[in-house]
């Protein structure tokens, strides 16, 4: 008789004991399914942050953090990143396969029709303060749309969830290129439906109605790689927040507004901005490089080398190798001289005496995506505070696909996690007087 694939919990304190079945994922750690451990012995189980909690299934992204692999659909990162484009990306990430060449075509075609605004979200912008955050804006107007567009209220319906998405991935250039032209007084450009995906975003940023403007195509190239390093990233923060906030049935555009909001925290897409103006301190100062290292291996110091280590890569990120390559491609055809080819001489002083420390090494701690791609941005022309609104953009793909996925899961349940109550114990109310 074969062996039950379980591990057995026993509560010591009744004597009861528990099977509980071990879930085989098809790649990564096997997981323990404790759905029966409150129903059965009455206990939650206490994992702050989640980090050793499997909250779904999912089939869109592998990560193996010890090894360094990223895969979408079970397709590496680095074939993609060398071969693909975002939206043949965006294709697969939502559908499960990579496109023919008719679906393709008839994919771009669709996301082409929608990149439009409704004119009457022009007067929402106008209502943010001229000197409001990039990231603030977005949130509000992705989840304005669902006033727009009332004919995705069912969930359920692949059809409306399929046109939902579509219209997500088709707008959010436009979104994020408006927010940019309003803080800086600058007219809306419209969508170029000729132009690719990352052309046509460079374009609403930068042209200007009274000339002519291409957008450089080593630009568009470089921006489409680091859109398809962003796509997705299995359950971060903002995935996790767009999955818990579509579970209670809430509409696609509240649930990506709800993911935007959790990406603008520091700690989540914040990072290559803090890279940037880590570089620039360092560029700006009388000290050398190896005066930040040893600072940041002084525990009494709170300085830290940003751009270093990632929560999940206990290696190298598989993204970084990929876009340093494309930064150095980027500040070869500049100006010689220009001032962005200081700031990756001295990423590249630091990347290489950090990595051969051992009290880097020890602690796991390699250049991320981060750390090479806030340069990329800075020589395109974006600004720090656009560099978060990027990663939205990139990551749309991602959040649409996860929600898409969660709405045909028939497991998936509206999101309700426990808690260890650590406060008062019943007490009986006290009148004012007597206080």
């Amino acid at each position: 008789m074969k062996k039950k694939d379980t591990v057995t919990l026993i509560d010591n304190s009744t004597g009861k004991e528990l099977e509980l079945p071990i879930l085989r994922p098809t790649e990564g750690i096997a997981t323990i399914d404790v759905r029966a451990l409150y129903r059965e012995l009455g206990y939650f189980t206490y994992d702050p942050g989640f980090l050793s909690t499997a909250s779904c299934r999912s089939a869109i992204t592998y990560l193996d953090g010890a090894n360094g692999i990223l895969r979408y659909r079970g397709y590496p990162i680095e074939q993609l990143a060398e071969q693909s484009t975002f939206l043949e990306v965006c294709y697969l990430l939502y559908y499960g396969d990579l496109p023919d060449s008719k679906q393709l075509t008839t994919f771009k075609n669709d996301i082409c029709h929608h990149t439009m605004l409704h004119e009457a979200l022009k007067q929402f912008f106008i209502g943010f303060r001229r000197d409001a955050h990039p990231m603030g804006i977005m949130v509000g107007v992705v989840g304005a749309l669902s006033s727009f567009f009332h004919d995705h209220e069912d969930v359920y319906d692949p059809k409306q969830r399929q046109k939902a998405a579509h219209r997500l991935i088709a707008k959010m250039p436009t979104i994020a290129a408006w927010s940019y032209r309003y803080a800086h007084g600058l007219p809306f450009m419209y969508p170029r439906n000729d132009l690719d995906y990352a052309g046509n975003f460079l374009h609403m940023m930068f042209a200007l109605p009274t000339e002519e403007y291409t957008p450089p195509p080593l630009f568009v190239k470089a921006l489409d790689l680091i859109m398809i390093l962003h796509a997705d990233h299995e359950q971060n923060a903002s995935t996790s927040t767009v999955r818990l906030t579509g579970s209670s049935e809430a509409n696609p555009f509240a649930a990506v507004s709800a993911g935007i909001a959790s990406l603008w925290g520091p700690a989540h897409g914040g990072a290559n901005e803090a890279v940037i103006t880590m570089l620039l301190d360092i560029v700006n100062s009388d000290n050398d490089v190896q005066y930040y290292i040893d600072r940041a291996k002084d525990k009494n110091d709170r300085f830290r080398l940003m751009g270093f280590g990632h929560r999940i890569y206990k290696s190298y990120d598989p993204r970084a190798i990929i876009i340093r390559k494309t930064c150095h491609d980027i500040l070869e055809q500049l100006e010689p001289g220009n001032r962005y080819q200081e700031l990756f001489d001295t990423a590249m002083e630091i990347e290489t005496i950090a990595l051969q420390d051992d009290y880097f090494k020890s602690r796991n701690l390699y250049p991320n995506v981060d750390y090479y791609s806030g340069i990329i941005l800075l020589a395109m022309g974006i600004p720090l505070n656009m560099f978060t609104v990027i990663f939205a953009l990139s990551r749309t793909i991602g959040w649409i696909s996860h929600w898409n996925e969660m709405m045909q899961d028939p497991e998936s349940r509206i999101g309700r996690p426990r808690q260890l109550y650590s406060g008062e114990k019943p007490r009986n109310y006290v009148k004012l007087d007597s206080r």
